[in-house]
C-alpha cells in the first residue's frame, strides 16, 4: 500500500511541475530539452555579428544547431587571423578564417584542419575613386591603402593583386582603416581601399560614387573563408563536428531559400542590420559566394582542390609560405553532411 502511495505521489509530482512549466510559458518541447546535455562549440569569426553571417546568429529563433544537440556561441574576431588566435588560444572551438591565415598558420608549423568551405568563391576587392585613376594592379604603386586589420583577408589579397604586378607592401602604405572602411576612401584619407563585395556594397549605400573596382577572383578566384578547427578537436570530436556542419548547412540552406526571412532576423541579431532593404542585397550577395561548381555537385561545405593548390602557389610566390603543403593532409572532408537536407 505504502509503494503504490509513493508511485503516485511521484507521479502526481511531474506532471504538477510540466503543468508549471506550461503555465510559465515554457513548451513542453523546451521543458523536456532541459534534461538533454548539449554540446557548446565556439566559433571564432573574422568579424563582429555582422548581416553577413546571419545564418549564425538566429538558433534562438531558429534552432539548426539546437536541433543537432549544438549550443553554438559566436566569438567576434578582427580579421581571419585573429579568428585563428582564438581557436590556437583554446577561447574557440572552430575558426571562421581565410585562406591566407590558414595557409600562414600551416607554415608556422600549427596542426590545423580545414572542413568546411564556407565561400568557395573569392569576394575580395581593391576600391578606389576614379580620380585617382587606379585601374590596374600596376597602378597601386606608392598609394595608400586601406585594409581591415593587418591579419584580414583584405590585406593578403591586396597582396595578390600587388603580386600581379611585381610589386610588394614595401611599394605601398598599408592603412588600418576598421571594417567600414569607405569613410577613409571617400574622406580621402586613404586613395584605395582593400574591402570585399559586401563591404563595397554598404559603401554604396552611404554616398561612395565615381568609384573604379579591382575584383581579386579576376586574378585568383580561391575560396574566401573556411571552418577550421584543431587536429586534436578533427581528431577526437568528430561526432560533434559532423553535428556542427550539418547544422550550419541547414542554416546556410535556409538563408539561400528565405533571404527575405533572414534579412528582416538581421534586424534583430546583426549590428549592422538595421535596414531590411539592404540586408538582403548583402544575404544575396554573399549566397551567391557559398555555391561553385563544386558544391553543386558535392553539397555546400565541398572544398575545390584545384583551385586552392593554385592559391598555395599563390601564397608561397608571396612570401607568406616557405614550406611545401600536401592538401589532402590539412583539408578533410569526411566531416561534411552526406547531403544538404531541405531547411524548413
Amino acid at each position: 500500500m505504502a509503494k503504490q502511495w509513493m508511485k503516485q505521489w511521484i507521479n502526481t509530482t511531474a506532471v504538477l511541475s510540466l503543468l508549471g512549466a506550461v503555465s510559465l510559458g515554457i513548451s513542453t518541447a523546451a521543458w523536456s530539452q532541459t534534461a538533454v546535455q548539449l554540446d557548446r562549440v565556439v566559433v571564432a569569426g573574422w568579424s563582429k555579428p555582422i548581416t553577413e553571417i546571419t545564418n549564425l546568429l538566429v538558433d534562438e529563433d531558429k534552432g539548426f544547431f539546437k536541433a543537432q544537440n549544438i549550443e553554438m556561441a559566436y566569438l567576434p574576431g578582427a580579421g581571419g587571423g585573429d579568428a585563428l588566435r582564438n581557436l590556437l588560444s583554446g577561447q574557440a572551438d572552430v575558426a571562421f578564417t581565410d585562406p591566407g591565415s590558414f595557409f600562414t598558420a600551416l607554415d608556422k608549423g600549427e596542426k590545423l584542419r580545414a572542413v568546411y568551405d564556407i565561400y568557395p568563391q573569392n569576394v575580395f576587392n581593391v576600391v578606389s575613386l576614379k580620380s585617382q585613376n587606379i585601374r590596374q594592379p600596376a597602378d597601386l604603386k606608392g598609394k595608400r591603402i586601406g585594409v581591415y586589420s593587418l591579419s584580414s583577408g583584405t590585406r593578403q589579397n591586396l597582396q595578390v593583386l600587388l603580386n600581379q604586378a611585381g610589386l610588394s607592401e614595401a611599394d605601398v602604405t598599408i592603412v588600418v582603416t576598421g571594417l567600414l572602411n569607405f569613410t577613409p576612401l571617400m574622406q580621402g584619407q586613404v586613395d584605395a581601399t582593400a574591402a570585399t563585395d559586401t563591404g563595397l556594397l554598404v559603401g554604396r549605400q552611404r554616398g561612395l560614387v565615381d568609384f573604379d573596382v579591382m575584383e581579386v577572383k579576376d586574378h585568383l578566384n580561391i575560396s574566401s573563408d573556411f571552418f577550421v578547427v584543431s587536429e586534436d578537436t578533427y581528431q577526437n570530436k568528430k561526432d560533434v563536428m559532423r553535428r556542427f556542419l550539418l547544422a550550419y548547412t541547414n542554416s546556410a540552406q535556409w538563408m539561400m531559400q528565405f533571404p527575405q526571412e533572414a534579412a528582416q532576423l538581421a534586424v534583430k541579431h546583426a549590428i549592422d542590420g538595421k535596414s531590411a532593404s539592404l540586408n538582403i542585397d548583402i544575404i544575396r550577395l554573399r549566397n551567391a559566394s557559398s555555391v561553385s561548381p563544386i558544391t553543386a555537385k558535392y553539397g555546400l561545405g565541398a572544398f575545390d582542390m584545384d583551385s586552392l593548390q593554385q592559391g598555395v602557389a599563390a601564397y608561397k610566390a608571396l612570401g607568406l609560405m616557405t614550406q611545401d603543403v600536401v592538401l589532402q593532409d590539412v583539408i578533410s572532408q569526411d566531416l561534411l553532411p552526406k547531403h544538404v537536407r531541405t531547411a524548413k
